[in-house]
């Protein structure tokens, strides 16, 4: 493969991942939880967008961590990358695998306002958006690392 078929993968698969994180967690959740009056509803809405945005974030990690590493030379710009990446694919991890299936779990025995479940819940849900927001950030540092890289390669040319 050509190396500017790696770096357009790079970039679809970036623009995918990041794009839906902000999307899922910064447009449509909040618009869910704005016009739908059913806040349950809303919220499992949000969490089966947030469910997919997993999928994702384990499909594009290794393949962008993979491209990295063929990229990658000595560059300390593509290693701090890689650690950005393992990191993410960490968060996406720890949501998937723990903290979900626990809010689930208290989903399913209910939360009643003012109770031990219900909040539980809340600093579960505090965690996770904590985690998101670090997640969306780390987005934003690949986005920005694979401007200066193309930009860096079109002086180079």
């Amino acid at each position: 493969m050509s190396d500017k078929l790696f770096q357009s993968v790079d970039r679809l698969l970036i623009t995918a991942w990041v794009g839906g994180l902000w999307a899922v967690g910064y447009l449509a959740a909040p618009v869910l939880f704005h016009a739908l009056d059913d806040r349950h509803l809303a919220g499992e809405l949000a969490g089966h967008m947030f469910f997919i945005m997993n999928i994702v974030g384990f499909v594009c990690a290794p393949i962008l961590a993979a491209i990295t590493i063929r990229e990658a030379g000595s560059t300390w710009r593509s290693a701090r990358r890689l650690w950005v990446l393992v990191g993410m694919l960490m968060i996406v991890a720890i949501s998937a695998f723990v903290l979900q299936p626990m809010m689930q779990e208290l989903k399913a025995i209910g939360i009643v306002p003012g109770t031990d479940t219900a909040a539980q819940f809340g600093r579960l849900h505090g965690v996770s958006s904590i985690l998101y927001l670090v997640l969306s950030l780390a987005g934003a540092y690949l986005v920005i690392s694979a401007a200066q890289k193309a930009s860096d390669a079109s002086k180079q040319a």
